[in-house]
């Protein structure tokens, strides 16, 4: 007999902050026995500019819709991937950072409010007498009719949303929603992302058989004897139940703690699962549970008695086509390339997830921050007036949200901390969440980074704390608050930085020396990227491709651009360089090579399991071995070339000296080669994990950046004869028969995102790119001073400025001829006592060859490109490239590509005509440079605004950098960090120059 439920009268009104009526009490996602209707697919859709030009009548079952165009359920219906289904217009997304797309007016949505309505028939073999519709996520505010029947309204875009409806089910149905893009729960979401509505998450109709199982509530803990389990089960009825651990075969008293003695403890490195199964005389369900003790004891935060370390990423929810919606194939991708990355930990900015996000992070093992469905940060632009922090009209709605949070997420054992939401100020209804929070599960710690004096909180969080700062609080030195007893407390605290690194373009600067602080001091816990993916949006382009698009690419009258870009992982996954280098800082192995010793030093980060895992390799690499694009071995494993070798474990957090077989200790002691000992997963229950490299030490040892590949052509002999000058300026031309073009000398580069930001720490408030295009360095010009000629050498003298400037550099061009090569040896030297504080981006030698490389080689770091800040990916060995290989594509162009401390290369250039043989330009350098080799110049680079509007000259640029500037993260955080700065000095080095 179906329940026959009260109901509103009539949608919950747009502009009332306190929860809507009607839905059910939040429960935790279980797994049932019970019929549930997916309703996911295609629904009719149409879009209006407002809900007064919506089209009236859409709830009754009879309403026509057939003109109506198409859309997918769950997706952003602004998304262009619609614009072939839906037919018409379908709204823009938008995108802010901070600011709010309406007028700051709480808590009224404004009159133009596009409406988007959502209508699906579906049908019924067998009617339930109770069901329940359940919205996992509806961005912006729903109203939902089903059968002409108003069933009720949603808030909480990130948040499930149930109906009790069985009284209204029939063999054929019509379920109808109508999305509002804002309302007053919008105040409430000004996360940093697009403003992108939709039902974003799935719909279901889920049968709720007599004596159902509402919730189940589990506390699995782990202690000094073993694990312990109490499970409280919610039924509408005094029902028999019972509760049982399946894989042990061990049945459970509801309400009840007791001891689980086979158990294991599960944790991000050993995710050990059970699956509790709850019964009733007509209902199954079953959750996976896992046992584990969070605490913090004398400040340092424990699970299971260890101290942890989090090496995270924050994470959004976004898909470059669907907008929100992200398939559940992307979801693993995400997870997996996490996994490859060593992150072990997930912060789920600043929503709660997907629910298959939670139960992949518990299979696979992360640590995660469960972060409440709240931000108000444009508030702040305001002065904070009106904050619904601190407004008792919206404590309902915030404790709501918070509630709903908990209950859902509860039993899942990845979650180690509740966050209340992220950059939303202060006021009182923090307290009010925190204590909805504590008073329904007192089992995890609460988060909240705004919460600077630590009223509210067990941990204490900063973002983009720079590094000297964040030493400080690894001493307990940190300035003291006013209050001496909250400073007494929050100095107690472990501290986290829930953002960090701000992974926009290249960059970012100044990983390796957060890490080293982490490992360095017990109360550094870590910290948490910024962030995962970059929010690139697809839509086609009129020649057939898909370009990348970001903020204010869609119309929007305010929006913070391509802030929106700024991920470990390219919108559709494909890993960016800084993902590599991240893995590197990450390694759960920290190891050397002591040659002279013949020792392995390995230092583990693990925090609950030894070094068993992993497998010791070691090969070797030269330059008259075969190598392919990564510089490994083409013909892989060679006899006395490489081998895998035994090693005892090394306990968590332990440290180890491993002998060298006598094989590899002979090579390490070789002049000539480059030997590498990696450590690399051996036995992952993560499928595409197995092999999987994480932690990397080489030796170079004696003579290696001299060799050549074999393969290589010999290169020819020159004489000063074969410099070709310009007369006029003193310029290359060419060497030999190779023509070279725009020879000049480069301090100046295609400005990276962190360039146009001014850092948190940085005195100066102009940013980087703004104080270089003010000294001229992207408009330089030079003045021939002096051109002189022996027999022996060729001095050219320049001076480089800029107009309207009186800055300058003096550049000295030595040309000599060394072992059949033109040696160049360059001095640069400022001007000096001119009263102006100047650095520089790069100091580099700048030439263009006609037409298209057809590839590099070279011997340095690779294979993929470094900055004196980033690359702890990069490697040693000799590597190769095509030129499309070489060039890092970021959404916005800018500077990028370099190949750090290169001794050679080899540029290959094909004939000008059938006629014309291939040629070659070989470059050394003794002290190694920076090799950026690209299709185009630095000043298209600069100049151009997307990615796909970037088009190759049919010239090979090079750029030989002396000394660069470092990336730091500017364009959010600190600035680059002084050991990593360029200020303007006086700068030498050599360069060799063959052809063949």
């Amino acid at each position: 007999m179906s329940v026959v439920v009260p109901r509103p009268a009539g949608p919950h009104p747009l502009d009332d902050p306190t929860p809507a009526p009607g839905a059910l009490a939040p429960v935790s996602t279980l797994d049932t026995d019970a019929r549930v209707l997916r309703l996911d697919g295609q629904w009719r859709f149409r879009w209006a500019p407002s809900a007064g030009a919506a089209e009236a009548g859409i709830e009754h079952p009879d309403f026509d819709d057939s003109a109506w165009g198409t859309i997918a359920v769950p997706s952003s219906y602004t998304m262009p991937v619609h614009d072939a289904t839906v037919g018409g217009p379908h709204g823009a997304p938008a995108y802010t950072n901070v600011k709010y797309p309406f007028p700051v007016d709480p808590p009224f949505p404004p009159d133009a409010n596009p409406v988007g309505d959502h209508r699906l028939r579906f049908a019924l073999e067998e009617v339930p007498a109770r069901a329940h519709l359940r919205f996992e996520g509806v961005e912006g505010a729903g109203d939902v009719w089903l059968n002409g029947i108003f069933v009720g309204s949603t808030r909480g875009s990130r948040l499930p949303t149930v109906f009790e409806v069985g009284d209204l089910l029939a063999e054929s149905n019509v379920l109808v929603v109508r999305v509002h893009t804002f309302s007053a729960a919008s105040y409430l979401e000004d996360q940093d992302e697009w403003w992108n509505p939709g039902i974003i998450r799935s719909v279901t109709l889920r049968e709720r058989p007599a004596l159902a199982i509402d919730d189940v509530h589990v506390v699995a803990a782990w202690g000094q004897n073993g694990a312990s389990l109490r499970v409280d089960v919610r039924t509408a009825s005094d029902a028999p139940l019972t509760v049982e651990i399946v894989e042990l075969g061990v049945s459970v008293a509801p309400g009840v703690e007791v001891a689980v003695p086979d158990a294991q403890p599960w944790s991000a490195e050993s995710p050990q699962l059970y699956t509790l199964r709850v019964a009733s005389p007509h209902e199954v369900v079953t959750t996976r549970i896992g046992f584990r003790t969070i605490a913090i004891v004398e400040g340092e935060f424990t699970v299971n008695g260890a101290p942890i370390q989090l090496r995270g990423v924050n994470r959004h929810e976004h898909h470059p086509d669907f907008g929100r919606a992200v398939p559940r194939e992307t979801l693993e991708l995400d997870l997996l390339l996490m996994k490859r990355a060593n992150v072990n930990a997930i912060r789920t900015s600043h929503y709660p997830p997907h629910p298959d996000m939670l139960d992949l992070a518990d299979e696979l093992g992360f640590w995660v921050i469960d972060e409440c469905d709240f931000e108000t940060h444009g508030f702040g632009d305001v002065g904070w007036r009106g904050n619904p922090t601190d407004d008792p009209a919206w404590e309902a709605a915030l404790r709501d949200r918070a509630a709903r949070m908990v209950e859902r997420d509860k039993n899942h054992p990845s979650i180690i901390m509740w966050s209340l939401g992220n950059e939303a100020g202060t006021g009182r209804n923090l307290a009010a969440m925190a204590d909805e929070m504590r008073g329904r599960d007192a089992t995890r710690p609460l988060h909240y980074e705004g919460d600077q004096e630590c009223r509210d909180v067990d941990v204490w969080s900063r973002m983009y704390a720079p590094h000297d700062q964040v030493a400080a609080i690894g001493w307990h030195e940190e300035p003291p608050l006013d209050d001496p007893a909250l400073d007494a407390r929050r100095r107690a605290m472990p501290f986290v930085l829930c953002e960090y690194v701000h992974a926009m373009g290249t960059g970012p600067g100044g990983m390796t020396e957060y890490q080293q602080l982490f490992d360095g001091h017990p109360r550094l816990i870590g910290g948490f990227v910024w962030e995962w993916l970059e929010h690139g949006i697809h839509r086609p382009l009129p020649d057939g491709r898909t370009g990348t698009f970001y903020g204010g690419d869609f119309g929007e009258p305010v929006h913070d651009g391509n802030f929106v870009i700024d991920g470990l992982v390219a919108a559709d996954r494909t890993p960016r360089a800084q993902l590599a280098d991240l893995a590197a800082v990450f390694a759960p192995l920290v190891m050397s090579v002591d040659a002279e010793a013949g020792v392995l030093h390995v230092h583990s980060r693990l925090d609950h399991t030894d070094t068993s895992r992993y497998q010791l390799s070691w090969r070797v690499s030269s330059a008259s071995s075969s190598v392919n694009a990564d510089g490994l071995d083409e013909d892989g494993v060679t006899q006395g070339r490489a081998g895998v070798f035994a090693h005892r474990p090394v306990p968590p957090r332990g440290s180890a000296e491993i002998p060298l077989p006598p094989p590899l200790l002979e090579h390490v002691r070789t002049p000539g080669l480059v030997v590498t000992i990696e450590a690399s997963e051996s036995d992952s229950a993560v499928p595409g994990m197995s092999g999987w490299v994480v932690a990397r030490a080489q030796v170079v040892t004696v003579g290696a950046e001299q060799v050549r590949p074999a393969a290589v052509p010999a290169a020819g002999i020159l004489s000063l004869s074969d410099l070709v000058l310009d007369e006029s300026t003193g310029a290359v031309t060419a060497f030999g028969e190779q023509a070279v073009e725009d020879w000049r000398l480069e301090l100046w580069r295609a400005p990276i995102d962190n360039d146009f930001g001014i850092g948190w720490d940085q005195p100066d408030t102009r940013p980087n790119a703004e104080r270089w295009a003010t000294l001229g360095l992207d408009r330089l010009v030079s003045r021939l001073v002096s051109l002189s000629r022996s027999d022996d050498r060729v001095e050219v003298v320049t001076r480089i400025g800029a107009a309207a400037t009186d800055v300058g550099v003096t550049a000295r061009w030595t040309w000599t001829v060394r072992e059949g090569a033109l040696h160049l040896a360059l001095d640069v030297t400022p001007d000096s006592a001119v009263g102006v504080a100047v650095d520089w981006a790069r100091v580099g030698v700048s030439f263009a060859l006609p037409g298209s490389a057809a590839g590099v080689q070279w011997f340095g770091r690779g294979p993929g490109p470094a900055y004196p800040d980033t690359g702890q990916a990069a490697h040693w060995g000799w590597f190769s490239r095509t030129l499309d290989g070489l060039q890092e594509r970021t959404v916005r162009p800018q500077e990028s590509g370099a190949r750090a401390d290169v001794r050679w290369a080899r540029v290959a250039l094909p004939g000008s005509s059938s006629s014309t043989p291939d040629a070659a330009l070989e470059i050394a350098s003794p002290d190694g440079v920076a090799l950026t080799v690209r299709p185009w110049s630095t000043a298209t680079l600069a100049a151009t605004t997307h990615d796909h509007l970037l088009e190759p000259d049919s010239r090979t640029h090079i750029v030989l950098d002396l000394a660069q500037s470092g990336a730091g993260t500017g364009a959010c955080g600190p600035g680059v960090l002084p050991k990593y700065q360029l200020p303007a000095q006086h700068v030498v080095g050599e360069l060799e120059f063959r052809v063949s």
